[in-house]
């Protein structure tokens, strides 16, 4: 049993600490997160799961970004401790932020992961979108929050200029 909470200033910390884990601090190093650089998360899409005991066992964050002019959610990073992997906690924290972003209104949601992984959740490789480089194109998947959302939507992938809640 886990609690899902907005992530807040406090656990800022201790989220990182567990992306450092998961994923070495090298992460940031990543493409992706040029695209993060000096923008605000989407502070209802930044989630942490807790235990009964307040333990944290994993989080998500999510960022807007801009495609062709049209507005998506950069899904990611999404973390589960170790010692809490295959109990389905990053699928319950997937399921919780998609469901969040529909509900706030967003249409479209892009990651890059492996598609094997990804579209047990309906993902699904994009094409004509275009992440910045070194990114590999087959990991670029996107996710209807609206039917046909994706439809028309190409482009170089860029940093959001509105405001971060904004689904536009």
């Amino acid at each position: 049993m886990y609690d899902f909470a907005q992530e807040t200033a406090e656990d800022w910390w201790e989220v990182e600490a567990l992306y450092d884990l998961c994923f070495a601090p090298g992460r940031t190093a990543l493409s992706s997160y040029r695209l993060r650089d000096g923008v605000p998360p989407i502070a209802r899409l930044c989630l942490t799961a807790r235990d009964r005991d307040g333990v944290l066992g994993g989080a998500i964050r999510n960022w807007p970004v801009s495609i062709g002019g049209r507005a998506a959610i950069l899904l990611g990073p999404v973390a589960v401790h170790p010692t809490r992997q295959g109990e389905g906690l990053g699928a319950m924290l997937m399921r919780a932020c998609l469901n969040r972003a529909h509900d706030m209104g967003w249409s479209r949601v892009l990651l890059v992961g492996d598609y094997p992984y990804y579209r047990r959740f309906g993902f699904r490789k994009l094409t004509g979108v275009e992440m910045p480089p070194p990114t590999n194109p087959d990991r670029v998947l996107g996710y209807d929050l609206a039917p046909g959302a994706w439809v028309g939507v190409t482009g170089r992938v860029r940093r959001f200029d509105a405001g971060p809640d904004d689904p536009a």
